[in-house]
Order: structure tokens, then C-alpha cells, then sequence
């Protein structure tokens, strides 16, 4: 299934966001001939941007964590982070407002603080998650040492000492759930909360996560979180303009309509076949495909039965992660009660996730909000005097829940969710007239992501990251029938999130080099 590179190969890159740019602008270092082909007429994705009236909007990630992957994905095409980005540390990283609780917790930029507000609340608890947080930073060098750049084609570069010695306490992570790890280190309900929340992150739930997860806080509390000027488009136009500049051909309003393969009792790509801006068939040859389109839907759309590596009856056996509605909004006057991010958690908040992720499912009402106030950091995203404002309500994946609009033109069952976020914002971080503020206003639903980027069963983010969905069960990144074909993004290896999909693009060159080791390739490519 290896593809050695030979002069003028051609590669076919299907799906623009991050993954697909990533990989094209590797692929093309490689010295591939890379053509991408977005169905929308402008890159990102997922991690997209609107802007309308002075106000400009990331519509997707907001968080950047994880910035040595960043880094390292950038040097591997000879350039650093630094030369691309003007990053900014976030302090507070974020503030949590609690139902039933009159004042927020803010999650400061460095360890030693937040330990002592940790402590404040809970006596005991500084030392406790100053442990939490040691088995949290071991676990995360262990996972980006033997894990996350592996793509399990081989298990050998695995038995090693530093896993092996390991493996027990490896084995317990992986079967605890997240929620009964917290427990061992904390009994109050809030410390509970900011720890078994990354599981967001995950497309999952605290109960339904590996506890080896719990590496996740290493980022956000004592890592830090950063926030790259301009926004996360600012991201993608960098990945954009490194692809051009290694000769990768963009094409936007290109959806892919198939992918090609030859006869033969060992079928192999030959290319993919896409209509154009005006609905003409067209055809991109190529020896090399990598879908980074949603998985499901490459497998199911793209490709003929007979062809298929995860069929439908595999997905039947798949948990989505959750769903949105995003609220975007301009708003007069400042908003002080909010930090860059803002986390509304709700008293039971175990109600919140099973109304997500157990059937029948249902809206959570008051539902766990996310908000993220970009004009509090750069003052590009909203005019003077105002303030920009994303809400994200978590909700099941279901499409049926309904597609949003422009200034409450949204269908009905959405617009109701964005209002009922805007008032519990409103209320619970005291600001009473927000509503009467709002001079701009825009919602995205389930049935957005499921049109605009093909996402299974209207999933915001992918795949869960449940057990049986989490690294060598997570699925393959190339096909097990179609030589030549290969997948990138959030939903194969290693898993959901930008530096993740950063990740799988290396996978691909790893993949097509035949390299089964664990560890990051060595830089520059």
C-alpha cells in the first residue's frame, strides 16, 4: 500500500480545511504534483470566518492549545510559528460562570495560580491537582513520544521501555472513564467540571472518555492557551500561502464527485472525479488521493460499495460527537463580565450530556454554553465601541434540529436555542441587556455542518472520542481496498482538533514513506 514517491507523481487532495491544506503543502515538499479540490468557494473548513459590517468572525476553532505541534508542523516546511503567527497567551485563559454560584473562576495562565485557586475552593485540593496535573503532563510527553504521530500500521515501535514499563498504568487509563479519575482527586462539583471538560474538546463525555484523556488539562491548565492575531483564518492563510509556495494547485467550487480507481483484483486510484463552479464534470488524474473530507462521507459517497473500508454497517456501530448552534453576534458597548473564553456550566450537567449522546436525545434547556469574546484580545474582529461574541450550544447530532441564518433568519427550533443562550449569558454573567445590544446576528445549526462540509449525521466535530474510537481503533488513515487512497482530518487518526488534523497530514507522508514509527518526522521534511 506504500507509494514511493517517483518524479511528477500526482497527488489529489480532496477538502480544504486545515488537514487538507496541511497535507497538501507536505506533499507537496515531497515533491508531489498536488492539486486540492474544495466544494466551497473559499478554504478553511471547519475552521471558517464570516464578516459582515466590521465584524469578522472565526466560525469554527477557537482555542489554540497544543503549540509545539503548531510549531513543529511549521518547521517541517522550513518556517516556525513565530514567523507565521503573532501569538498571544491568554490571562485568564478562560473564566467559568456556575449555575447556582454568584462568581465566576477564572483558570489563570500558570500553573502555581490556579493550583492556589483550586486550594481556595477546595482546601486540599492545590496538592491534589498539583498531582493530577504531574500525571497529566507524563501522560501527554508520553502520548506525543509513542502516540500521536504513530499511525499503528505497525505496533513493533511501541515495545518499548517507556511504554512497556508503562503499561499497566496505560491499561487502567484507558478503561477508567474521565469523570471517575476526577473523583479519586476532588470532590467539589466545580473543580469536577473544569477538569472533565476537555472531554468537549473530544466530541465526548467525561463519562464516556478514557481517563487517559485527562492529559488534556496539562494544556489548558498549566500549558497554556494562546490566541493567534487576526484569528484562526489568520491560521489557515498561512498553511494557504506555504501550499502555493511548495506548487500546490488550489482549486475552490470544486466538489469532488468520486474517486477514480482502476480494474483489477487489486483496485488503485487513478483520480477524482469533481464538478467545477458550474456544475461541469471534471476529472483531476492522479496516482496518490487523500480524502480529507469527513470520513463517512468519502467512504459512503465517494467510493462504490464494493470498495469500501468502513461500510455502513461499521458506522451503524459509531457514536457521533455532538452537534451545535453557533450564535454569532455583534454587540454595542463593551462586555468586561466576559474573558476571551467563557465557560457556562450547568448544575447537572450529567442531564446536559445524556440528552446529547443517549437516546431518544433531546436539547439540553439551560444547556453547558461555550463563549468566546475575540474582541477582548484583537481589536480587528469588531468596529470601536463594539464587541464580538460566538456562542456554541452542544447538541445532539441531528440535522433535523434545523439550519440557522442571517439576523433571526434561522429555522425556528435554532433561532429558539440562540435566544435562550443569549438570556442565560445575559443572566448568569450579569449583563441584563445584552439582547438589546445585538446589532448584528447570525446562527449556524446541525443542518449546516451536515450541508456545508458533509459531516456525519450534522456533527460539528466527528467521531467521539470514546474507547473503542480512540487511537488504533479510531480506523485507518488509508484504505484497506483502494491502493493509493488515504484519509486526513478530524475524523480518522489521530483524532478531533486543529493541532490533531495537523497531525494526520504528517501521517500521510509517513504513510506514503512506508515509516512506521511512533515519533514526529525530523525537520525540515
Amino acid at each position: 500500500m506504500d507509494d514511493a514517491v517517483n518524479e511528477r507523481s500526482r497527488a489529489v487532495i480532496i477538502g480544504g480545511g486545515i488537514a487538507g491544506l496541511a497535507t497538501a503543502a507536505l506533499l507537496g515538499r515531497e515533491g508531489y504534483d498536488v492539486t486540492l479540490l474544495e466544494a466551497r468557494s473559499e478554504v478553511g473548513g471547519r475552521a471558517g470566518s464570516w464578516a459582515r459590517d466590521g465584524f469578522r468572525f472565526d466560525t469554527g476553532p477557537s482555542w489554540y492549545l497544543m503549540p509545539e505541534v503548531f510549531d513543529h508542523f511549521y518547521r517541517l516546511l522550513g518556517t516556525s510559528a513565530a514567523e507565521q503567527l503573532t501569538l498571544t497567551r491568554l490571562d485568564p485563559g478562560y473564566r467559568v460562570f456556575f449555575e447556582n454560584h454568584d462568581e465566576p473562576v477564572d483558570v489563570a495562565a500558570d500553573r502555581a495560580r490556579n493550583l492556589a485557586t483550586f486550594e481556595a475552593i477546595e482546601p486540599g485540593a492545590g496538592r491534589s491537582i498539583g498531582r493530577y496535573l504531574t500525571s497529566a503532563r507524563s501522560t501527554y510527553r508520553l502520548a506525543l513520544a509513542h502516540f500521536l504521530y504513530s499511525t499503528f500500521a505497525s505496533f513493533r515501535p511501541l515495545l518499548v521501555a517507556d511504554v512497556i514499563l508503562r503499561a499497566g498504568r496505560l491499561g487502567r487509563l484507558l478503561l477508567q472513564p474521565l469523570d471517575r479519575f476526577i473523583a479519586r482527586f476532588v470532590t467539589d462539583h466545580r473543580l469536577r467540571q473544569i477538569l472533565g471538560y476537555p472531554a468537549v474538546f473530544l466530541g465526548s463525555a467525561p463519562s464516556m472518555t478514557p481517563s487517559m484523556y485527562h492529559l488534556m488539562s496539562h494544556l489548558d491548565l498549566e500549558d497554556g492557551v494562546y490566541y493567534p492575531q487576526g484569528g484562526f483564518s489568520a491560521v489557515i492563510e498561512s498553511i494557504r500561502r506555504l501550499a502555493e509556495r511548495e506548487g500546490v494547485t488550489i482549486i475552490t467550487d470544486a466538489r469532488a464527485t468520486a474517486i477514480e480507481t482502476g480494474d483489477g483484483a487489486h483496485p488503485r486510484v487513478t483520480g477524482v472525479r469533481y464538478a467545477d463552479a458550474d456544475g461541469s464534470p471534471r476529472e483531476a488524474p492522479a496516482e496518490v488521493v487523500v480524502s480529507a473530507a469527513d470520513l463517512h462521507h468519502t467512504e459512503t459517497t465517494l467510493l462504490p460499495s464494493e470498495l469500501r473500508t468502513y461500510p455502513d454497517d461499521w458506522w451503524s456501530t459509531r457514536v457521533a460527537g455532538p452537534s451545535a448552534v453557533l450564535v454569532l453576534l455583534g454587540v454595542r458597548g463593551g462586555l468586561p463580565a466576559l474573558s476571551h473564553h467563557s465557560l457556562f456550566f450547568t448544575e447537572d450537567w450529567d442531564d446536559n450530556f445524556q440528552r446529547i449522546f443517549t437516546e431518544p436525545t433531546s436539547v439540553p434547556d439551560p444547556a453547558s454554553l461555550y463563549v468566546c469574546r475575540p474582541s477582548a484580545t484583537d481589536d480587528t474582529v469588531a468596529p470601536a465601541g463594539h464587541e464580538n461574541l460566538f456562542i456554541l450550544v452542544p447538541l445532539p447530532a441531528s440535522p433535523g434540529i434545523g439550519a440557522g441564518g442571517e439576523d433571526e433568519g434561522g429555522d425556528d427550533t435554532v433561532e429558539g436555542i440562540a435566544d435562550r443562550a443569549i438570556r442565560q449569558v445575559a443572566r448568569w454573567a450579569g449583563i441584563p441587556d445584552l439582547a438589546e445590544r445585538v446589532v448584528l446576528r447570525r446562527t449556524l445549526g446541525p443542518a449546516d455542518f451536515a450541508r456545508d462540509f458533509n459531516s456525519w449525521k450534522g456533527s460539528a466535530l466527528g467521531p467521539s472520542h470514546t474507547l473503542r474510537q480512540s487511537a488504533f481503533l479510531r480506523g485507518r488513515n488509508a484504505s484497506s481496498v483502494v491502493d493509493g487512497l488515504y484519509y486526513a482530518g478530524g475524523t480518522t487518526v489521530p483524532g478531533i482538533g486543529l493541532p490533531m488534523c495537523l497531525i494526520s497530514a504528517e501521517l500521510v507522508v509517513k504513510r506514503l514513506r512506508g515509516d512506521v514509527s511512533a515519533g514526529a518526522l525530523p525537520e525540515p521534511l
